[in-house]
């Protein structure tokens, strides 16, 4: 069933701000061992909803949950870097917060459509409107074996992905938005002519529906997805998100990849404004540069150590371990390029120029999943605001170092920045996700969207 496109609610133009929850601790690997650390926290529910409470606090629009349903190999040393269950645990966090928004991450590859319809909206009317899903294709092999399946080629990945995505929000829209009557008076609970099988067939998969859950404040969750801008996932993007959540490292990249992913949703019949592309950065708050590299330094410990080959490769040159606490020489730095095969490579040889020893220049997370910003309240605000600027950004999905006092900390000195500079928000502009976006509504398929098929 589709129901008329609903009206636009945009906030004006304003920073986004999300925040990743993974483990409980923080993205630096030695975080599970950082001072005042409990390392039960991976199971502790009630450290999570601090973390919440405090980006609630920053007017931070959502909580991000990436997913592996595997275990790493590297766990004697490191924590499991997931979230106990994202759903489970956002449901409980969800009913301590009143406006921060619940993006999790959910498989088309191995979650049948009627689960991740049910789930993902039984979220979103439990938090009354603030839920999101992430919807992503799986290759992993870690993965695959733990449902029993082989890796599926691309194209049936993402062909599924097409058939899912449609069912899921057609299963959405099978209650419709005046079918509960609740008269309890004349004994009638619900109209059962607006509440609808869908009856949806896919090559892949089916559901009959419908979906026995009515709307939430916002009509149903947000769609995003994340990743490359590979043409599959584009297609995706394009025709269903809300959201485009992405790995890049600088800001010519990023315009790029933010022009792909309006033209793509162009291209389906959509406002480019309607989805939103939000970039990762990590964080580490503290007096000044130094203080904040020494706590890396601190923090991440051997991992450090490790990575000098990884940075030799990526600057061309050849580093000892005993360079480690020395700069590169005026001979390395003139002989240094940054390697074409790795966009983290431009980014590393300008802290190299700045003359950091070779492990400060690690501390600075050159090797990291996304860009590092380190020190005082400034550097962070900087980065947010040049980004955003530039046209690189709509919004930033943070991961602080430690969460116990990371979070807090940006909270306290970057947020009031950016909010002094004009460009975030003092306070929430609504109470759904939607509204925190500036997505519009949307309640069932979108009729905008005329085909599924993958191109």
């Amino acid at each position: 069933m589709t129901l008329p496109y609903g009206k636009r609610t945009m906030t004006k133009n304003n920073l986004i701000l999300g925040m990743a929850l993974t483990d409980g601790y923080g993205n630096l690997r030695g975080a599970w061992r950082a001072p005042n650390v409990d390392p039960s926290n991976y199971v502790n529910i009630e450290a999570n909803i601090r973390y919440a409470q405090a980006a609630e606090r920053g007017k931070f629009a959502f909580l991000f949950t990436p997913d592996f349903p595997a275990v790493r190999a590297d766990v004697e040393r490191a924590p499991i870097s997931n979230i106990i269950e994202p759903l489970i645990s956002l449901t409980a966090i969800s009913q301590a917060t009143s406006r921060i928004g619940f993006v999790a991450t959910g498989s088309t590859t191995f979650q049948e459509p009627f689960n991740q319809a049910r789930q993902f909206k039984a979220l979103d009317v439990l938090s009354h409107g603030r839920a999101g899903w992430n919807a992503v294709t799986t290759s992993d092999p870690a993965v695959a074996a733990n449902y029993g399946r082989p890796v599926a080629e691309r194209t049936e990945r993402y062909q599924r992905a097409h058939e899912s995505i449609q069912i899921v929000q057609a299963l959405w829209g099978s209650w419709e938005k005046e079918a509960w009557i609740k008269d309890q008076a004349s004994g009638r609970f619900a109209d059962p002519s607006k509440l609808k099988p869908i009856n949806l067939q896919g090559e892949y998969v089916a559901s009959r529906g419908p979906l026995p859950i009515p709307p939430s404040e916002q009509g149903q969750p947000v769609i995003f997805t994340s990743g490359g801008p590979s043409p599959h996932l584009l297609s995706i993007a394009g025709r269903y998100a809300s959201g485009f959540i992405s790995e890049v490292w600088t800001i010519e990249e990023a315009r790029a990849q933010r022009a792909m992913v309006r033209r793509a949703a162009e291209e389906a019949g959509r406002d480019p404004d309607e989805i939103k592309y939000i970039v990762g950065l990590m964080t580490t708050v503290a007096p000044s540069v130094r203080e904040g590299l020494d706590r890396r330094i601190a923090i991440a410990g051997d991992t450090l150590t490790a990575q000098v080959p990884h940075l030799a490769a990526m600057l061309g040159v050849q580093l000892q371990h005993s360079q480690l606490d020395q700069p590169l020489t005026p001979e390395q730095l003139a002989a240094a390029q940054a390697s074409p095969m790795d966009p983290r490579s431009g980014p590393a040889l300008e802290v190299a120029r700045q003359g950091w020893t070779v492990r400060d220049i690690l501390a600075h997370g050159v090797i990291d999943y996304h860009p590092v910003t380190v020190g005082p309240a400034e550097v962070h605000a900087d980065h947010l605001q040049e980004w955003f600027e530039a046209g690189a950004a709509d919004g930033f999905w943070l991961s602080p170092d430690v969460y116990e006092d990371g979070v807090d900390a940006f909270v306290d000195h970057v947020v009031p920045l950016l909010q002094e500079r004009g460009i975030y928000p003092t306070e929430y502009p609504g109470r759904t996700l939607r509204e925190n976006l500036g997505v519009p509504e949307l309640y069932g398929l979108d009729p905008r969207v005329t085909s599924g098929e993958d191109s």
